[in-house]
């Protein structure tokens, strides 16, 4: 609904913010996460054998972000995180650990030829996407599905991608509605999606955009939240709407 990011894909500079976040549904989001990978790896984890070194890199970029963060204490061996939960550090699996220890979700995006692979991910929270489908796909692969993700959507994505500087993370949000309220909503391609009835939940990702210095690989985060339409103020709620007649 803000004009500056009403034009896809609608990114602005992370000024002033950690591209980490945590909120009020920590506690509930990180069970859920420790229940998906623990249950579930092979479905919420992937990483290709020549990612693995922008893996380790990201796993040392988010432990030194929370080495300053309240509500974590940090040894050699274990993080306790805010929840109080202690999470055993494993550098041998980087994304499995770290899907642990934030609510974000993170893709790992490296450039081959002219376009940018999905080359790894910690997927804990899905939003009508599979990670195996997209797992080594090109960004235009990735969003074939997407109606809108046109040739010159594309364009000024990969244009983005290529301007992102280690100094400079950018983010943007999209906005979805749903009846069901539920975090992990994997769905393969072709299948269609659910169309809300009573438009229940409003879900948002604040997604950001991360260069890491050394392997050059970006991070692309999910932070998702989930809020009950009935508890967003009226202009909020009418104006999702208006984004999602359907």
């Amino acid at each position: 609904m803000d004009p500056r990011t009403s034009r896809l894909p609608g990114t602005l500079p992370l000024q002033g913010e950690s591209w980490i976040v945590a909120d009020d549904a920590f506690a509930g989001q990180m069970a859920e996460r420790d229940r998906l990978i623990a249950e579930r790896p092979d479905l919420v984890h992937a990483l290709q054998d020549h990612a693995r070194p922008a893996a380790e890199e990201l796993y040392g970029c988010v432990l030194q972000e929370l080495r300053s963060r309240a509500g974590y204490a940090m040894s050699s061996a274990c993080v306790r995180r805010p929840d109080g939960v202690e999470v055993q550090l494993d550098p041998k699996h980087p994304l499995l650990t770290l899907g642990r220890l934030v609510q974000e979700d993170f893709c790992l995006m490296q450039q081959v030829g002219p376009e940018h692979l999905l080359t790894g991910a910690i997927l804990c929270f899905p939003a009508g996407w599979t990670l195996s489908q997209k797992l080594g796909r090109p960004l235009t692969l990735i969003h074939g599905p997407v109606h809108s993700y046109d040739g010159e959507i594309a364009r000024r994505v990969q244009r983005l991608f290529d301007a992102i500087r280690p100094e400079q993370p950018l983010w943007r949000a999209n906005s979805l509605i749903y009846d069901d309220p539920t975090l992990h909503q994997p769905r393969l391609e072709g299948a269609p999606r659910p169309r809300p009835v009573s438009k229940t939940y409003a879900r948002s990702e604040r997604q950001c955009f991360i260069r890491l210095p050394k392997t050059r690989a970006v991070v692309f985060s999910i932070h998702t939240f989930v809020v009950a339409m009935a508890d967003l103020g009226p202009g909020v709620a009418q104006g999702l709407r208006d984004l999602h007649p359907d």
